[in-house]
């Protein structure tokens, strides 16, 4: 039985050809790395969501959200609450500010395209990134 996806935003935030990443404590991502996100809360954007995360997880307040990619998530152990619509966004945050894990975050870390392809890492970060870098946007 297909069930309507739960809605989820996360944020890309770069910083000199670095990408900041967390990693997850809780599932259904826990203990891998990715972007900053989680699920929308009631009558939340997808933008608001990914700025509220962003936020949550790293203390960094991020602005000008930008609609990267959409990518359907299906639940790999068949459960309909892992089924997810997460909206990516490209976000900017101001430069001097100290990513903090926080919330659902066990720790935060800015990485290299090439490090993140060593990371344990969603199958969506890891397709993002491989984009990114082939349009020449990352660095």
């Amino acid at each position: 039985m297909q069930t309507r996806p739960r809605l989820a935003s996360s944020a890309i935030v770069e910083r000199d050809g670095r990408f900041l990443l967390v990693r997850r404590r809780n599932p259904p991502a826990a203990d891998l790395f990715a972007f900053p996100g989680g699920r929308a809360e009631p009558g939340e954007t997808p933008e608001e969501t990914a700025i509220r995360e962003l936020f949550e997880e790293t203390g960094l307040l991020g602005r000008e959200p930008r609609l990267f990619e959409t990518v359907e998530l299906f639940p790999e152990d068949g459960t309909p609450e892992s089924h997810f619509l997460l909206s990516v966004f490209r976000v900017e945050a101001e430069p001097e500010t100290v990513a903090v894990a926080d919330d659902d975050a066990l720790e935060a870390g800015w990485f290299l395209p090439e490090e993140i392809s060593r990371l344990p890492v969603p199958d969506s970060v890891r397709a993002c990134i491989e984009r990114l870098v082939r349009a020449g946007e990352a660095g």
